[in-house]
């Protein structure tokens, strides 16, 4: 058994694996004129969405990966932090991608994106939580069956 995956610290661990890639990112941004005045689709790279169409799905796509990445372990999921960060890290970075170059927003985007669809597939959340209720049933089978035999014998249960 893992100790590591019970910490509650955990759920901070990709996010500063992402820190000095985001802070590359953003000095590029900065320092490169092509990127500071590059356009992808309706967005200035170098400036923040107008739309604000990125920093909203850059929410939304950090919500689904951070659920899923909850739903597919069971004792952290159970953890008032872990609960508490899914629901403010989209806030936090949805505001912050507001102000930010498109560019980052972009990047948050992708990269949640991709995690979510990572997570999904290797960890497989609707999986694990199918064999989580199928062990829950089984215990729950188990018990009644000691409590039917010991009712039998006239014994009480502790």
């Amino acid at each position: 058994r893992c100790v590591i995956r019970d910490s509650p610290y955990l759920g901070c661990l990709p996010m500063l694996i992402q820190m000095p890639i985001m802070i590359a990112l953003w000095q590029a941004i900065l320092r490169t004129p092509e990127l500071q005045n590059g356009r992808f689709l309706w967005m200035d790279l170098g400036h923040p969405d107008p739309y604000m169409v990125m920093p909203i799905l850059a929410a939304i796509f950090t919500f689904i990966a951070s659920y899923i990445g909850q739903l597919s372990q069971a004792k952290s999921s159970n953890n008032a932090m872990t609960k508490g960060m899914t629901y403010v890290m989209p806030v936090f970075i949805g505001v912050m991608a507001c102000s930010l170059q498109s560019a980052l927003s972009l990047y948050w985007v992708i990269s949640n994106l991709f995690q979510a669809i990572q997570t999904f597939f290797l960890q497989n959340p609707i999986k694990y939580y199918r064999e989580l209720k199928l062990k829950q049933l089984q215990e729950k089978e188990r018990k009644a069956k000691y409590r039917k035999i010991y009712k039998k014998f006239g014994r009480k249960i502790k």
